[in-house]
């Protein structure tokens, strides 16, 4: 490594963002139809419950291993095992093993993350945190508008065995950019709290408890339309999966033209909180569309959905740019109870569908969804923004 790069390792990292996000973006679409092959439909969900539970018990006690192993080496064996783990799903066959190997690399990918996390922070500037942050999140949406037409591309015949084949030799790079550009990652001393007094203390600072709240309904959201969108469009309105690739594809494209250039703007023009705002309309807005339009029309549906991820992905940088304001790289316990929010909607969004779909139809789920992301104009509105 040049001594340029060397001082520069924030180009590394987001380049091995963009294999992660690749090996984890190109399965995630077929997960839920590779474990019905394993158990009933009916316990698909519990699978992801139990893994979302376990992942957020080891955000919990990740700021004890880094302080004992430091974030590289850390970091290098959650790749490894990644690795690992999804060599194990391609080519082992017995449905409680793999039920296993699924469940280590849910956690894993957070655990991952986390550590990625602390790095960009202990490399950013704070005023430069929109900035690092947009170009770190558009490396990774780049593999995920990618992935749905690889995936596609790659699943012949439902095997699944493909997918996590190739996720596996995704990774690869990743773990040898990391090995070989970050082992000079200098660990600051972490803050290790035990779980209830890190909440405490944040629900006692309005901003930070405030975008936790953005951060919660942002995940809900997520969650939610990733289950129920392509169920929505192949069993109720009919469309081909080679159409909902596409349309997903489209989707995604927000993220790539919004996140980097918003960032910028948040660091050097506008404050984070306006942005969070309109984010939330245009994304309450253009979801609770989704129940009253009935054309079937391929065009129409990207559009709308293209919408919903207009609002999201200005949600998205806003709420990262403003936490890592707030916090700095030994923060690693309030970094851990923060990155736990998703895996915490992953339990609470499908708990609240599986109770609320029983009564509804699937068509009407979505405007109760605009309704909960309207919500988020609380916390917003109460944050009190960096410029």
């Amino acid at each position: 490594m040049t001594h340029a790069t060397r001082n520069n390792p924030l180009i590394f990292v987001y380049l091995l963002s963009f294999f992660l996000t690749l090996h984890i973006a190109v399965p995630v679409y077929i997960e839920s139809s590779f474990l019905g092959t394993l158990v009933s439909p009916s316990k698909v969900g519990l699978i992801f419950s139990l893994a979302s539970l376990a992942s957020i018990i080891a955000l919990h006690f990740i700021p004890r291993a880094l302080k004992a192993l430091g974030d590289f080496r850390a970091t290098l064996i959650f790749l490894a095992l990644e690795v690992s783990v999804y060599f194990g799903l391609a080519l082992l066959k017995d449905p409680l093993i793999l039920i296993v190997l699924f469940i280590a690399s849910y956690v894993l990918l957070y655990l991952i993350s986390f550590d990625l996390d602390l790095i960009v922070e202990r490399f950013t500037r704070d005023e430069a945190t929109g900035s690092v942050r947009g170009i770190y999140l558009t490396s990774a949406n780049v593999a995920w508008v990618l992935s749905p037409i690889l995936a596609a591309g790659i699943l012949t015949n439902n095997e699944y065995w493909k997918v996590f084949l190739a996720a596996a030799f995704f990774l690869i790079p990743a773990l040898v950019i990391f090995a070989r550009t970050l082992e000079h990652f200098k660990d600051p001393r972490y803050h290790t709290a035990p779980f209830i007094q890190t909440a405490r203390a944040v629900w006692r600072q309005r901003d930070l408890r405030s975008i936790f709240l953005v951060s919660f309904i942002l995940q809900f959201f997520f969650t939610c339309m990733l289950i129920y969108t392509p169920l929505y469009l192949h069993e109720q309105l009919g469309f081909p999966w080679g159409d909902i690739g596409i349309i997903l594809s489209v989707m995604l494209v927000p993220f790539l033209l919004i996140e980097g250039p918003f960032g910028r703007l948040a660091d050097k023009l506008l404050g984070e909180k306006e942005m969070l705002v309109v984010g939330f309309v245009v994304m309450a807005t253009a979801t609770a569309l989704m129940s009253f339009v009935t054309d079937t029309s391929f065009l129409t549906w990207a559009a709308l959905l293209f919408m919903t991820r207009v609002g999201a992905a200005l949600i998205e940088i806003m709420s990262e740019t403003y936490f890592f304001k707030k916090i700095d790289s030994k923060d690693a316990d309030i970094v851990s109870l923060q990155r736990s929010v998703r895996p915490f909607a992953g339990v609470v969004a499908p708990l609240l569908a599986t109770a609320l779909l029983p009564f509804i139809p699937l068509q009407y789920f979505f405007v109760i969804l605009g309704g909960i992301v309207l919500l988020g104009l609380y916390p917003a509105l109460a944050l009190r923004d960096t410029r």
